[in-house]
């Protein structure tokens, strides 16, 4: 007979109640994640967008070190070519590659070296720290992750690869048009199709993305159910 026994096996270890603690907290971190996952990603967004808008508005105000991290850390993200982007406090919205050669150093005939060379200049304005197109993007695909956010659950199916396709179809045409040489595209145009092609990523991704967290729920509360009948 062993010790604290009367059959034949020793019985079985009781759990540390730190551990238990703490597996529950766990679990209550991740249910909290899950419910609210849809709320940060909106909210990352929502970064991701005004950071470029907010590199300008600096630079102008005179904190050009800020402005500068802003517009490097975005190089990963644009071209950040200055005759395909926005601009502030300038005489005009947006500026022609004949407009804006001559205060980039960059031949006339050799633009595609103003490349992650944003525009600051108190007279033709200040760039954004994204072109137009990608600008057109993420804010379509903000708008379009709110709009499902504040809609009633469970969200609609994700977007069919087909339409998802066709919707990249006016993007992929303005864009290779344009650096082969065909045509010139237009501020409003390259927006539009970055629009388009954003409003169909988010309503692709973001169905995929809650069916996750809703799948990882029920995991969690059958898990919890299991413990509880233990």
């Amino acid at each position: 007979m062993t010790a604290g026994g009367t059959g034949g096996g020793a019985a079985p270890a009781t759990p540390r109640r730190g551990a238990t603690v703490w597996e529950r907290r766990l679990r209550h971190g991740t249910r909290w994640i899950a419910r609210h996952w849809l709320a940060f990603l909106s909210a990352g967004m929502a970064v991701f967008v005004a950071l470029p808008v907010a590199a300008p508005i600096l630079a102008a105000a005179g904190h050009a070190d800020l402005s500068g991290a802003i517009y490097f850390v975005y190089r990963a993200a644009c071209h950040q070519l200055p005759h395909h982007s926005w601009f502030l406090f300038g005489r005009q919205w947006t500026y022609t590659w004949a407009e804006v050669q001559p205060h980039t150093g960059v031949p006339a005939d050799r633009e595609i070296l103003a490349f992650h060379h944003p525009i600051r200049d108190a007279e033709l304005g200040y760039q954004l720290a994204i072109c137009e197109r990608d600008m057109g993007i993420w804010v379509a695909m903000l708008a379009t992750t709110v709009v499902l956010a504040l809609r009633r659950r469970p969200l609609p199916g994700p977007l069919p690869i087909r339409w998802y396709a066709l919707a990249l179809i006016p993007m992929g045409i303005d864009g290779f048009t344009q650096l082969l040489g065909w045509r010139t595209s237009t501020p409003l145009l390259r927006s539009v199709t970055g629009a388009v092609f954003g409003a169909a990523t988010a309503l692709l991704i973001v169905p995929y993305l809650d069916q996750g967290f809703r799948d990882l729920r029920a995991t969690l509360d059958r898990a919890d159910d299991v413990i509880a009948s233990g």
